[in-house]
Protein backbone atom coordinates (compact mmCIF):
# COMPACT_ATOMS: atom_id res chain seq x y z
CA UNK A 1 0.00 0.00 0.00
CA UNK A 2 1.39 3.52 -0.64
CA UNK A 3 0.67 6.77 0.90
CA UNK A 4 -1.56 9.39 -1.46
CA UNK A 5 -0.45 12.56 0.22
CA UNK A 6 2.75 13.47 1.59
CA UNK A 7 2.36 14.92 4.41
CA UNK A 8 5.28 16.38 6.99
CA UNK A 9 4.99 15.68 10.75
CA UNK A 10 3.46 18.36 11.66
CA UNK A 11 0.09 17.40 12.17
CA UNK A 12 1.32 14.49 14.18
CA UNK A 13 3.11 17.22 16.32
CA UNK A 14 0.08 19.69 16.83
CA UNK A 15 -2.15 16.92 18.16
CA UNK A 16 0.82 16.52 20.38
CA UNK A 17 1.10 20.13 20.94
CA UNK A 18 -2.84 20.98 21.81
CA UNK A 19 -2.03 19.10 25.30
CA UNK A 20 1.21 20.38 25.99
CA UNK A 21 -0.10 24.43 25.05
CA UNK A 22 -1.83 24.86 29.05
CA UNK A 23 -0.98 28.12 30.21
CA UNK A 24 2.57 28.35 32.03
CA UNK A 25 2.66 29.93 35.66
CA UNK A 26 5.42 31.87 35.05
CA UNK A 27 4.73 35.68 34.03
CA UNK A 28 6.91 37.59 31.76
CA UNK A 29 8.78 41.06 32.08
CA UNK A 30 7.67 44.52 31.10
CA UNK A 31 8.51 44.86 27.80
CA UNK A 32 8.36 48.94 27.26
CA UNK A 33 7.88 51.57 29.91
CA UNK A 34 4.33 52.18 27.75
CA UNK A 35 2.97 48.89 27.88
CA UNK A 36 -0.11 47.96 30.34
CA UNK A 37 1.22 44.73 32.34
CA UNK A 38 -1.02 42.07 32.71
CA UNK A 39 -0.84 40.22 36.15
CA UNK A 40 2.49 39.32 37.83
CA UNK A 41 4.74 40.86 35.21
CA UNK A 42 8.96 40.58 36.21
CA UNK A 43 10.22 44.45 36.50
CA UNK A 44 12.64 44.27 33.32
CA UNK A 45 12.18 46.88 31.08
CA UNK A 46 13.28 47.06 27.47
CA UNK A 47 16.27 49.07 25.80
CA UNK A 48 15.46 52.68 25.77
CA UNK A 49 13.73 53.13 22.40
CA UNK A 50 15.38 55.23 19.60
CA UNK A 51 13.97 58.34 18.45
CA UNK A 52 13.14 56.75 14.91
CA UNK A 53 9.54 54.91 15.04
CA UNK A 54 10.15 51.56 15.77
CA UNK A 55 7.88 48.52 13.69
CA UNK A 56 6.35 45.25 15.35
CA UNK A 57 9.70 43.69 13.60
CA UNK A 58 12.15 46.01 15.12
CA UNK A 59 10.46 45.91 18.67
CA UNK A 60 10.63 42.37 18.46
CA UNK A 61 14.34 42.05 17.81
CA UNK A 62 15.51 44.26 20.34
CA UNK A 63 13.65 43.13 22.89
CA UNK A 64 16.09 39.85 22.45
CA UNK A 65 12.98 37.52 24.22
CA UNK A 66 11.62 36.64 21.42
CA UNK A 67 14.50 34.98 19.09
CA UNK A 68 12.49 32.35 18.08
CA UNK A 69 9.87 34.10 16.59
CA UNK A 70 12.07 36.98 14.87
CA UNK A 71 14.35 33.43 13.26
CA UNK A 72 10.64 31.96 12.18
CA UNK A 73 9.34 35.25 11.40
CA UNK A 74 12.85 35.27 8.67
CA UNK A 75 12.10 31.60 7.69
CA UNK A 76 8.16 31.90 6.49
CA UNK A 77 8.98 35.13 4.76
CA UNK A 78 7.22 37.64 7.06
CA UNK A 79 9.51 39.92 8.17
CA UNK A 80 8.74 42.63 4.97
CA UNK A 81 5.04 42.20 5.78
CA UNK A 82 5.11 42.71 9.65
CA UNK A 83 7.50 45.82 8.89
CA UNK A 84 4.98 47.54 6.49
CA UNK A 85 1.81 49.87 7.10
CA UNK A 86 -0.27 47.67 8.81
CA UNK A 87 -1.67 48.00 11.97
CA UNK A 88 -1.32 44.59 12.89
CA UNK A 89 -2.10 43.23 16.02
CA UNK A 90 0.63 40.55 16.83
CA UNK A 91 0.39 38.38 19.86
CA UNK A 92 4.03 37.10 20.11
CA UNK A 93 5.24 34.19 21.73
CA UNK A 94 8.16 34.38 23.89
CA UNK A 95 11.13 32.24 23.63
CA UNK A 96 10.22 30.01 26.61
CA UNK A 97 6.81 29.87 24.75
CA UNK A 98 8.29 27.87 22.04
CA UNK A 99 10.35 26.06 24.46
CA UNK A 100 7.26 24.60 25.64
CA UNK A 101 6.60 22.50 21.90
CA UNK A 102 8.01 19.32 21.80
CA UNK A 103 11.97 18.49 20.97
CA UNK A 104 12.51 19.09 17.19
CA UNK A 105 9.31 20.89 16.44
CA UNK A 106 10.73 24.04 15.99
CA UNK A 107 13.43 22.56 13.68
CA UNK A 108 10.59 20.84 11.84
CA UNK A 109 8.64 23.99 11.22
CA UNK A 110 12.12 25.73 9.89
CA UNK A 111 12.18 23.53 7.36
CA UNK A 112 8.20 23.97 6.34
CA UNK A 113 7.72 27.05 5.16
CA UNK A 114 4.53 26.68 4.16
CA UNK A 115 3.22 25.32 7.58
CA UNK A 116 5.25 27.81 9.69
CA UNK A 117 3.57 30.40 7.87
CA UNK A 118 0.72 29.57 8.69
CA UNK A 119 0.95 28.84 11.56
CA UNK A 120 2.58 32.79 12.70
CA UNK A 121 0.01 34.25 10.55
CA UNK A 122 -2.50 32.58 13.25
CA UNK A 123 -0.79 34.91 15.42
CA UNK A 124 -1.95 38.07 13.83
CA UNK A 125 -4.88 40.20 13.31
CA UNK A 126 -5.79 43.19 11.06
CA UNK A 127 -6.16 46.43 13.08
CA UNK A 128 -4.76 48.00 16.47
CA UNK A 129 -6.79 46.21 19.03
CA UNK A 130 -5.86 46.85 22.67
CA UNK A 131 -5.82 44.62 24.86
CA UNK A 132 -9.27 47.21 26.69
CA UNK A 133 -11.03 46.29 22.85
CA UNK A 134 -10.02 43.24 22.98
CA UNK A 135 -12.15 42.25 26.70
CA UNK A 136 -15.08 43.34 24.78
CA UNK A 137 -15.13 40.36 21.70
CA UNK A 138 -15.07 36.68 21.83
CA UNK A 139 -13.18 35.93 18.99
CA UNK A 140 -10.82 37.41 16.47
CA UNK A 141 -10.09 36.42 12.69
CA UNK A 142 -6.59 36.13 12.21
CA UNK A 143 -4.22 36.43 9.12
CA UNK A 144 -4.66 32.55 8.33
CA UNK A 145 -8.43 33.16 8.30
CA UNK A 146 -9.09 31.01 11.06
CA UNK A 147 -11.10 32.58 14.26
CA UNK A 148 -9.19 32.66 17.66
CA UNK A 149 -10.81 31.94 20.68
CA UNK A 150 -10.61 35.53 23.19
CA UNK A 151 -12.00 35.15 27.06
CA UNK A 152 -11.27 37.29 29.88
CA UNK A 153 -11.91 37.38 33.51
CA UNK A 154 -10.57 40.25 35.36
CA UNK A 155 -7.54 41.51 34.78
CA UNK A 156 -6.39 38.20 32.90
CA UNK A 157 -7.06 37.57 28.97
CA UNK A 158 -6.75 34.37 26.85
CA UNK A 159 -6.21 33.79 23.49
CA UNK A 160 -7.28 30.51 23.16
CA UNK A 161 -5.72 28.48 25.84
CA UNK A 162 -2.46 30.82 26.22
CA UNK A 163 -2.60 34.20 28.76
CA UNK A 164 -1.29 37.50 27.24
CA UNK A 165 1.54 37.69 30.09
CA UNK A 166 2.13 41.48 28.81
CA UNK A 167 -0.13 43.40 26.53
CA UNK A 168 -0.21 46.86 24.64
CA UNK A 169 3.22 47.11 23.53
CA UNK A 170 2.61 49.77 21.07
CA UNK A 171 4.37 50.11 17.63
CA UNK A 172 4.77 52.27 14.84
CA UNK A 173 2.02 49.85 12.83
CA UNK A 174 0.59 48.25 15.38
CA UNK A 175 0.54 46.94 18.83
CA UNK A 176 1.88 43.43 20.37
CA UNK A 177 0.89 41.50 23.19
CA UNK A 178 2.95 38.71 24.35
CA UNK A 179 1.97 35.53 24.81
CA UNK A 180 3.10 32.50 26.94
CA UNK A 181 2.05 29.67 24.16
CA UNK A 182 2.67 28.76 20.74
CA UNK A 183 -0.89 29.53 19.30
CA UNK A 184 -2.10 26.52 17.56
CA UNK A 185 -4.26 26.84 13.99
CA UNK A 186 -7.59 24.19 13.83
CA UNK A 187 -6.36 21.15 12.14
CA UNK A 188 -7.93 20.21 8.72
CA UNK A 189 -10.73 17.72 9.48
CA UNK A 190 -10.98 14.52 7.80
CA UNK A 191 -13.64 16.45 4.94
CA UNK A 192 -11.26 19.34 4.35
CA UNK A 193 -8.74 16.77 3.70
CA UNK A 194 -10.62 14.84 1.17
CA UNK A 195 -11.91 18.24 -0.33
CA UNK A 196 -8.93 19.72 -0.84
CA UNK A 197 -7.45 16.16 -2.54
CA UNK A 198 -10.29 16.51 -5.07
CA UNK A 199 -10.81 13.03 -5.66
CA UNK A 200 -13.46 12.42 -3.49
CA UNK A 201 -16.34 14.74 -5.25
CA UNK A 202 -19.46 11.77 -5.07
CA UNK A 203 -18.43 11.30 -1.64
CA UNK A 204 -18.58 14.44 -0.68
CA UNK A 205 -21.64 14.79 -2.06
CA UNK A 206 -23.62 11.81 -0.85
CA UNK A 207 -21.59 13.18 3.10
CA UNK A 208 -23.87 16.37 2.34
CA UNK A 209 -26.47 14.31 1.35
CA UNK A 210 -26.91 11.87 4.40
CA UNK A 211 -26.48 14.80 6.58
CA UNK A 212 -23.35 13.51 8.10
CA UNK A 213 -21.17 16.77 7.53
CA UNK A 214 -21.68 17.79 10.99
CA UNK A 215 -20.35 14.09 12.75
CA UNK A 216 -17.38 14.19 10.51
CA UNK A 217 -16.26 17.21 11.10
CA UNK A 218 -16.74 16.42 14.68
CA UNK A 219 -13.89 15.41 16.88
CA UNK A 220 -13.49 11.85 16.51
CA UNK A 221 -11.63 10.31 15.94
CA UNK A 222 -12.26 8.39 12.87
CA UNK A 223 -10.97 5.95 10.26
CA UNK A 224 -12.44 6.28 6.66
CA UNK A 225 -11.95 4.00 4.09
CA UNK A 226 -12.94 6.90 1.18
CA UNK A 227 -14.20 5.48 -2.04
CA UNK A 228 -12.97 7.61 -5.19
CA UNK A 229 -14.80 9.12 -7.42
CA UNK A 230 -13.48 6.14 -9.86
CA UNK A 231 -15.36 3.49 -6.91
CA UNK A 232 -18.22 5.28 -6.85
CA UNK A 233 -18.85 5.43 -11.24
CA UNK A 234 -17.85 1.26 -11.03
CA UNK A 235 -21.56 1.26 -9.20
CA UNK A 236 -24.28 0.39 -11.73
CA UNK A 237 -25.88 3.33 -13.68
CA UNK A 238 -28.23 4.83 -11.87
CA UNK A 239 -27.38 3.85 -8.53
CA UNK A 240 -25.51 6.80 -7.08
CA UNK A 241 -28.25 9.13 -8.06
CA UNK A 242 -30.74 6.52 -6.67
CA UNK A 243 -28.86 6.40 -3.02
CA UNK A 244 -28.75 10.53 -3.07
CA UNK A 245 -32.42 10.38 -3.27
CA UNK A 246 -32.58 8.08 -0.32
CA UNK A 247 -30.78 9.23 2.84
CA UNK A 248 -31.36 6.74 4.89
CA UNK A 249 -30.40 3.87 2.97
CA UNK A 250 -27.35 6.06 1.84
CA UNK A 251 -26.34 6.89 5.57
CA UNK A 252 -25.95 3.09 6.36
CA UNK A 253 -24.04 2.33 3.21
CA UNK A 254 -21.70 5.24 4.29
CA UNK A 255 -21.22 4.88 7.70
CA UNK A 256 -20.02 1.42 6.68
CA UNK A 257 -17.13 3.08 5.07
CA UNK A 258 -16.17 4.97 9.01
CA UNK A 259 -14.99 2.72 12.12
CA UNK A 260 -13.98 4.83 15.26
CA UNK A 261 -10.54 5.30 16.71
CA UNK A 262 -7.62 6.65 14.74
CA UNK A 263 -6.48 3.52 12.71
CA UNK A 264 -3.24 3.68 10.58
CA UNK A 265 -3.10 0.72 8.05
CA UNK A 266 -0.58 -1.32 10.76
CA UNK A 267 -4.17 -1.42 12.92
CA UNK A 268 -5.99 -2.16 10.28
CA UNK A 269 -4.08 -5.28 8.49
CA UNK A 270 -3.73 -6.44 12.51
CA UNK A 271 -7.67 -7.26 12.09
CA UNK A 272 -9.32 -9.64 10.83
CA UNK A 273 -13.04 -8.00 11.35
CA UNK A 274 -13.37 -4.23 11.66
CA UNK A 275 -16.74 -3.31 13.65
CA UNK A 276 -18.09 -0.33 11.19
CA UNK A 277 -20.46 2.89 12.59
CA UNK A 278 -23.30 0.99 11.38
CA UNK A 279 -22.54 -1.64 13.82
CA UNK A 280 -21.83 -4.10 11.10
CA UNK A 281 -18.30 -6.00 10.67
CA UNK A 282 -15.70 -5.24 7.71
CA UNK A 283 -13.78 -8.31 6.54
CA UNK A 284 -10.11 -7.19 6.49
CA UNK A 285 -7.35 -9.33 4.53
CA UNK A 286 -3.88 -9.50 2.63
CA UNK A 287 -3.08 -11.42 -0.66
CA UNK A 288 -0.15 -11.02 -2.49
CA UNK A 289 0.84 -7.53 -0.86
CA UNK A 290 -2.35 -5.95 -1.53
CA UNK A 291 -5.18 -4.79 1.58
CA UNK A 292 -8.71 -5.02 1.19
CA UNK A 293 -11.68 -4.44 2.94
CA UNK A 294 -14.53 -6.67 2.19
CA UNK A 295 -13.79 -6.80 -1.78
CA UNK A 296 -12.67 -3.34 -2.01
CA UNK A 297 -8.69 -2.72 -2.67
CA UNK A 298 -7.26 -0.39 -0.13
CA UNK A 299 -5.24 2.04 -2.54
CA UNK A 300 -3.44 4.66 -0.34
CA UNK A 301 -3.05 5.02 3.42
CA UNK A 302 -2.34 7.22 6.35
CA UNK A 303 -3.82 10.46 4.85
CA UNK A 304 -4.00 12.18 8.53
CA UNK A 305 -6.41 14.51 9.62
CA UNK A 306 -7.38 16.37 12.62
CA UNK A 307 -10.07 14.18 13.76
CA UNK A 308 -8.65 10.78 12.00
CA UNK A 309 -7.45 9.19 9.12
CA UNK A 310 -8.23 8.53 5.42
CA UNK A 311 -7.47 4.83 3.78
CA UNK A 312 -8.66 5.27 -0.16
CA UNK A 313 -10.25 2.13 -1.03
CA UNK A 314 -11.31 1.60 -4.96
CA UNK A 315 -14.63 0.60 -4.34
CA UNK A 316 -17.98 1.06 -2.83
CA UNK A 317 -18.01 -1.09 -0.12
CA UNK A 318 -21.76 -2.36 1.01
CA UNK A 319 -23.09 -3.86 4.48
CA UNK A 320 -26.06 -5.77 4.49
CA UNK A 321 -24.33 -8.72 4.52
CA UNK A 322 -26.11 -11.54 6.60
CA UNK A 323 -24.26 -14.55 8.74
CA UNK A 324 -24.28 -16.33 5.98
CA UNK A 325 -23.05 -14.02 3.75
CA UNK A 326 -20.39 -13.72 5.85
CA UNK A 327 -19.34 -17.13 6.57
CA UNK A 328 -19.69 -17.41 2.93
CA UNK A 329 -17.13 -14.58 2.08
CA UNK A 330 -14.63 -15.17 5.02
CA UNK A 331 -13.11 -18.36 3.05
CA UNK A 332 -12.12 -20.20 6.83
CA UNK A 333 -16.33 -21.75 7.00
CA UNK A 334 -16.16 -24.21 3.79
CA UNK A 335 -17.50 -26.90 5.87
CA UNK A 336 -19.78 -24.66 8.17
CA UNK A 337 -21.31 -23.52 4.64
CA UNK A 338 -21.70 -26.95 3.34
CA UNK A 339 -23.28 -28.05 6.38
CA UNK A 340 -25.88 -25.27 6.31
CA UNK A 341 -26.38 -26.11 2.71
CA UNK A 342 -27.18 -29.42 3.12
CA UNK A 343 -29.12 -29.43 5.91
CA UNK A 344 -31.29 -26.56 4.68
CA UNK A 345 -30.53 -23.87 7.02
CA UNK A 346 -29.18 -21.50 4.60
CA UNK A 347 -32.59 -19.48 3.76
CA UNK A 348 -33.52 -19.59 7.80
CA UNK A 349 -29.71 -18.03 8.79
CA UNK A 350 -30.24 -15.68 5.77
CA UNK A 351 -33.88 -14.30 7.33
CA UNK A 352 -34.68 -11.40 9.46
CA UNK A 353 -33.02 -13.11 13.15
CA UNK A 354 -31.13 -11.99 14.86
CA UNK A 355 -29.10 -14.56 15.22
CA UNK A 356 -25.58 -15.64 17.36
CA UNK A 357 -23.92 -17.90 15.72
CA UNK A 358 -20.78 -19.71 17.00
CA UNK A 359 -18.95 -20.74 13.27
CA UNK A 360 -16.20 -23.76 13.98
CA UNK A 361 -13.66 -22.95 11.25
CA UNK A 362 -12.76 -25.41 9.09
CA UNK A 363 -9.65 -26.72 11.22
CA UNK A 364 -12.46 -27.18 14.26
CA UNK A 365 -14.60 -29.68 11.82
CA UNK A 366 -10.84 -31.33 10.75
CA UNK A 367 -10.94 -31.78 14.51
CA UNK A 368 -13.61 -34.70 14.15
CA UNK A 369 -13.03 -38.17 13.82
CA UNK A 370 -12.22 -38.98 10.73
CA UNK A 371 -15.58 -39.42 8.77
CA UNK A 372 -17.72 -37.48 10.93
CA UNK A 373 -18.51 -34.95 8.72
CA UNK A 374 -19.49 -37.29 5.55
CA UNK A 375 -21.51 -39.37 7.89
CA UNK A 376 -23.25 -36.23 9.08
CA UNK A 377 -23.70 -35.03 5.55
CA UNK A 378 -25.93 -38.41 5.24
CA UNK A 379 -27.82 -37.53 8.02
CA UNK A 380 -30.07 -34.61 7.98
CA UNK A 381 -31.63 -34.55 11.20
CA UNK A 382 -28.51 -35.30 13.25
CA UNK A 383 -26.29 -32.38 11.26
CA UNK A 384 -29.22 -30.00 11.58
CA UNK A 385 -29.18 -30.53 15.76
CA UNK A 386 -25.81 -30.13 15.73
CA UNK A 387 -26.22 -26.88 13.91
CA UNK A 388 -28.51 -25.55 15.67
CA UNK A 389 -26.87 -26.12 18.77
CA UNK A 390 -24.72 -23.78 17.66
CA UNK A 391 -27.06 -20.91 17.19
CA UNK A 392 -28.61 -18.69 20.06
CA UNK A 393 -31.79 -16.67 19.25
CA UNK A 394 -30.77 -12.60 20.01
CA UNK A 395 -28.11 -10.27 19.02
CA UNK A 396 -25.41 -11.34 21.46
CA UNK A 397 -22.15 -9.60 21.86
CA UNK A 398 -18.79 -11.35 23.74
CA UNK A 399 -19.91 -8.81 26.96
CA UNK A 400 -23.77 -10.29 26.97
CA UNK A 401 -22.41 -14.04 26.27
CA UNK A 402 -19.49 -13.92 28.89
CA UNK A 403 -21.91 -13.02 31.37
CA UNK A 404 -24.42 -15.60 31.07
CA UNK A 405 -23.54 -19.26 33.06
CA UNK A 406 -25.30 -20.96 29.91
CA UNK A 407 -27.08 -19.80 26.51
CA UNK A 408 -30.10 -21.36 25.35
CA UNK A 409 -29.77 -22.57 21.75
CA UNK A 410 -31.84 -22.61 18.83
CA UNK A 411 -31.60 -26.70 19.10
CA UNK A 412 -33.37 -26.56 22.21
CA UNK A 413 -30.68 -27.67 24.51
CA UNK A 414 -27.88 -25.03 26.56
CA UNK A 415 -24.48 -24.29 25.97
CA UNK A 416 -22.34 -23.83 29.05
CA UNK A 417 -20.22 -20.51 29.00
CA UNK A 418 -17.29 -20.11 31.14
CA UNK A 419 -14.04 -17.50 31.16
CA UNK A 420 -10.77 -19.46 32.45
CA UNK A 421 -7.46 -17.63 32.47
CA UNK A 422 -9.08 -14.90 30.08
CA UNK A 423 -10.44 -17.06 27.55
CA UNK A 424 -13.74 -17.59 26.88
CA UNK A 425 -15.32 -20.91 26.00
CA UNK A 426 -18.64 -22.78 24.63
CA UNK A 427 -19.26 -26.11 26.22
CA UNK A 428 -15.39 -27.00 25.23
CA UNK A 429 -14.71 -24.86 22.43
CA UNK A 430 -12.72 -21.48 22.97
CA UNK A 431 -14.03 -18.34 21.20
CA UNK A 432 -11.48 -17.56 19.18
CA UNK A 433 -12.63 -14.45 17.47
CA UNK A 434 -15.79 -12.37 18.69
CA UNK A 435 -18.44 -9.44 17.76
CA UNK A 436 -18.44 -10.10 13.74
CA UNK A 437 -21.61 -8.30 13.24
CA UNK A 438 -23.67 -9.16 10.39
CA UNK A 439 -26.93 -7.17 9.02
CA UNK A 440 -29.27 -9.89 10.57
CA UNK A 441 -26.70 -11.31 13.89
CA UNK A 442 -23.56 -11.61 14.81
CA UNK A 443 -20.54 -14.29 15.02
CA UNK A 444 -18.42 -15.87 17.36
CA UNK A 445 -15.78 -17.80 15.93
CA UNK A 446 -15.18 -21.62 17.45
CA UNK A 447 -11.80 -23.63 17.83
CA UNK A 448 -14.06 -27.37 18.00
CA UNK A 449 -17.33 -28.11 17.34
CA UNK A 450 -19.94 -28.69 20.09
CA UNK A 451 -21.77 -31.34 20.03
CA UNK A 452 -25.87 -31.48 21.50
CA UNK A 453 -27.10 -34.64 23.53
CA UNK A 454 -25.54 -33.90 27.07
CA UNK A 455 -27.95 -35.17 29.95
CA UNK A 456 -28.40 -34.17 33.34
CA UNK A 457 -25.22 -35.73 34.47
CA UNK A 458 -23.50 -34.72 31.44
CA UNK A 459 -23.83 -31.39 32.43
CA UNK A 460 -23.41 -31.23 35.78
CA UNK A 461 -19.94 -33.21 35.27
CA UNK A 462 -18.30 -31.29 32.50
CA UNK A 463 -19.70 -27.85 34.59
CA UNK A 464 -17.51 -28.21 37.24
CA UNK A 465 -19.29 -26.83 40.51
CA UNK A 466 -21.48 -29.76 41.01
CA UNK A 467 -18.57 -32.22 42.27
CA UNK A 468 -20.40 -33.51 45.19
CA UNK A 469 -23.67 -33.71 43.84
CA UNK A 470 -22.20 -35.76 41.36
CA UNK A 471 -20.31 -37.95 43.78
CA UNK A 472 -23.66 -38.59 45.56
CA UNK A 473 -25.50 -39.32 42.84
CA UNK A 474 -23.02 -41.77 41.95
CA UNK A 475 -22.57 -43.31 45.16
CA UNK A 476 -26.39 -43.56 45.25
CA UNK A 477 -26.30 -45.57 41.84
CA UNK A 478 -28.34 -42.93 40.35
CA UNK A 479 -26.39 -42.01 37.65
CA UNK A 480 -28.31 -44.58 35.23
CA UNK A 481 -31.97 -43.28 36.21
CA UNK A 482 -30.52 -39.43 35.53
CA UNK A 483 -29.19 -40.10 32.27
CA UNK A 484 -32.19 -41.53 31.09
CA UNK A 485 -34.93 -40.63 28.58
CA UNK A 486 -36.86 -38.45 31.69
CA UNK A 487 -37.65 -35.78 31.02
CA UNK A 488 -36.99 -34.91 34.33
CA UNK A 489 -36.25 -31.10 36.48
CA UNK A 490 -33.88 -31.34 38.88
CA UNK A 491 -32.83 -28.78 41.37
CA UNK A 492 -28.91 -28.85 41.74
CA UNK A 493 -26.77 -27.68 44.78
CA UNK A 494 -23.57 -26.69 43.77
CA UNK A 495 -20.27 -27.27 46.05
CA UNK A 496 -20.70 -23.93 48.31
CA UNK A 497 -24.65 -25.47 48.53
CA UNK A 498 -23.06 -28.70 50.23
CA UNK A 499 -20.81 -26.75 52.46
CA UNK A 500 -23.02 -25.13 54.43
CA UNK A 501 -24.44 -28.53 55.61
CA UNK A 502 -22.84 -29.49 59.27
CA UNK A 503 -19.29 -30.65 59.05
CA UNK A 504 -19.40 -34.72 58.63
CA UNK A 505 -22.90 -34.79 56.72
CA UNK A 506 -21.74 -35.29 53.41
CA UNK A 507 -19.67 -38.26 54.64
CA UNK A 508 -22.15 -39.66 57.14
CA UNK A 509 -24.50 -39.94 53.85
CA UNK A 510 -22.11 -41.06 51.67
CA UNK A 511 -21.89 -43.97 54.34
CA UNK A 512 -26.12 -44.01 54.30
CA UNK A 513 -27.23 -44.79 51.03
CA UNK A 514 -31.30 -44.80 51.66
CA UNK A 515 -31.08 -41.12 53.38
CA UNK A 516 -28.47 -40.61 50.73
CA UNK A 517 -31.15 -42.02 48.15
CA UNK A 518 -34.16 -40.09 49.26
CA UNK A 519 -32.29 -36.86 49.81
CA UNK A 520 -31.04 -36.96 45.98
CA UNK A 521 -34.66 -37.71 44.72
CA UNK A 522 -36.15 -35.28 46.58
CA UNK A 523 -34.26 -32.59 44.77
CA UNK A 524 -35.92 -34.30 41.11
CA UNK A 525 -39.41 -34.05 39.90
CA UNK A 526 -40.99 -35.87 36.91
CA UNK A 527 -41.15 -33.77 33.47
CA UNK A 528 -39.40 -31.16 32.53
CA UNK A 529 -40.76 -27.89 34.31
CA UNK A 530 -39.16 -24.62 33.13
CA UNK A 531 -38.71 -21.18 35.58
CA UNK A 532 -42.10 -19.76 34.06
CA UNK A 533 -44.18 -22.83 34.89
CA UNK A 534 -42.33 -22.93 38.45
CA UNK A 535 -43.02 -19.94 39.96
CA UNK A 536 -46.91 -20.52 39.17
CA UNK A 537 -46.55 -23.42 41.12
CA UNK A 538 -47.29 -23.39 44.91
CA UNK A 539 -45.34 -27.05 45.24
CA UNK A 540 -43.67 -29.39 42.78
CA UNK A 541 -43.82 -33.20 43.72
CA UNK A 542 -40.31 -34.84 43.82
CA UNK A 543 -39.78 -38.54 43.16
CA UNK A 544 -39.01 -39.16 46.87
CA UNK A 545 -42.61 -38.74 47.24
CA UNK A 546 -42.55 -35.56 48.94
CA UNK A 547 -43.75 -32.22 47.40
CA UNK A 548 -40.90 -28.91 47.80
CA UNK A 549 -42.55 -25.62 48.16
CA UNK A 550 -41.94 -23.07 45.83
CA UNK A 551 -42.47 -19.34 46.40
CA UNK A 552 -41.31 -15.98 45.05
CA UNK A 553 -39.83 -12.92 47.17
CA UNK A 554 -38.65 -9.92 45.61
CA UNK A 555 -38.18 -11.22 42.82
CA UNK A 556 -36.45 -14.32 43.67
CA UNK A 557 -37.36 -17.84 43.48
CA UNK A 558 -37.06 -20.43 46.60
CA UNK A 559 -37.55 -24.05 46.48
CA UNK A 560 -38.06 -24.40 49.89
CA UNK A 561 -35.74 -22.23 51.70
CA UNK A 562 -32.96 -22.33 48.95
CA UNK A 563 -32.70 -20.44 46.17
CA UNK A 564 -32.78 -20.66 42.97
CA UNK A 565 -29.22 -18.95 41.12
CA UNK A 566 -29.76 -20.10 37.70
CA UNK A 567 -32.47 -21.61 35.78
CA UNK A 568 -33.29 -23.07 32.72
CA UNK A 569 -30.29 -25.60 32.24
CA UNK A 570 -31.98 -27.50 29.62
CA UNK A 571 -30.62 -31.05 28.59
CA UNK A 572 -31.16 -33.55 26.33
CA UNK A 573 -33.23 -35.16 29.07
CA UNK A 574 -34.44 -32.32 30.93
CA UNK A 575 -34.31 -29.30 32.80
CA UNK A 576 -31.68 -28.05 35.79
CA UNK A 577 -32.37 -25.37 38.04
CA UNK A 578 -29.32 -24.74 40.39
CA UNK A 579 -30.14 -24.16 44.05
CA UNK A 580 -27.77 -22.75 47.04
CA UNK A 581 -28.94 -24.54 49.70
CA UNK A 582 -29.41 -28.43 49.80
CA UNK A 583 -33.24 -29.73 50.27
CA UNK A 584 -34.18 -31.79 53.20
CA UNK A 585 -36.70 -33.87 53.05
CA UNK A 586 -39.27 -33.22 56.31
CA UNK A 587 -38.29 -36.13 59.11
Amino acid sequence: MKKLFSFTGLIVVLSMILAACAPAATPAPTMAPAATALPEPTATPMPEPTEAPQSIVDIAVADGRFTTLVTALQAAGLVETLQGEGPFTVFAPTDEAFAKLPSGTVEALLNDPEQLKAILLYHVVAGKVMASDAKMINEAETASGEMIVITSQGEMLKINDSQVILADVEASNGVIHAIDAVLLPPQKNVLDVAAENGSFTTLLAAIQAAGLEDVLKGAGPFTVFAPSDEAFAKLPAGTVESLLNDPEQLKNILLYHVTAGKLMASDVIASDYLTMANSESAKIKTDMGKAYIDTAEIVATDVEAGNGVIHVIDSVILPGKTVVDIAVNDGRFTTLVAALDAAGLVETLQGEGPFTVFAPTDDAFAKLPAGTVEALLQDIPQLTSILLYHVAPGDLLAADVTAADYLATAQGESARIKVEDGKAYINEAQIIITDIQAANGVIHVIDTVILPGNTIVDVLVNDGRFTTLVAAVQAAELVDALSGEGPLTVFAPTDEAFAKLPAGTVEALLQDIPALTNILLYHVADGAVKAADVVQLPSVDTLAGQPVSIKVEDGKVYINEAQVIIADIVTSNGIIHVIDAVLLPPQ
